[in-house]
């Protein structure tokens, strides 16, 4: 069993660790890992959401991730865009529909 909890660990070197009920009583291991820099504060909360909080690596398959790249450089002005607008919801559905 492996508990993620991140904290703040601040000039005083102190912190206090709330360990879930599922964790046995016993000993136990504590490892130390340095999280990953907060440089991706403009980024999408969906891929926030999917970063590895260990390694900061998105836990997406290759298709999707060169699908969200193909997107980030359309909206760059990198490749031509081909991305589709809409002026309302209902727009976008007669287009779904069709």
């Amino acid at each position: 069993m492996t508990i993620t909890q991140t904290v703040e660990i601040t000039a005083d070197r102190r912190i206090t660790l709330e360990v879930p009920h599922e964790v046995p009583l016993g000993r136990t291991v504590i490892t130390f890992t340095p999280a990953p820099k907060d440089d991706v504060a403009d980024e999408c909360p969906i891929c926030t959401k999917h970063r590895d909080p260990v390694t900061g690596e998105l836990r997406f398959n290759a298709e999707t991730i060169a699908a969200m790249k193909e997107v980030d450089d359309m909206l760059a002005g990198k490749i031509p865009n081909t991305l589709k607008s809409f002026n309302s919801l209902e727009e976008m559905l007669v287009d779904l529909r069709s």
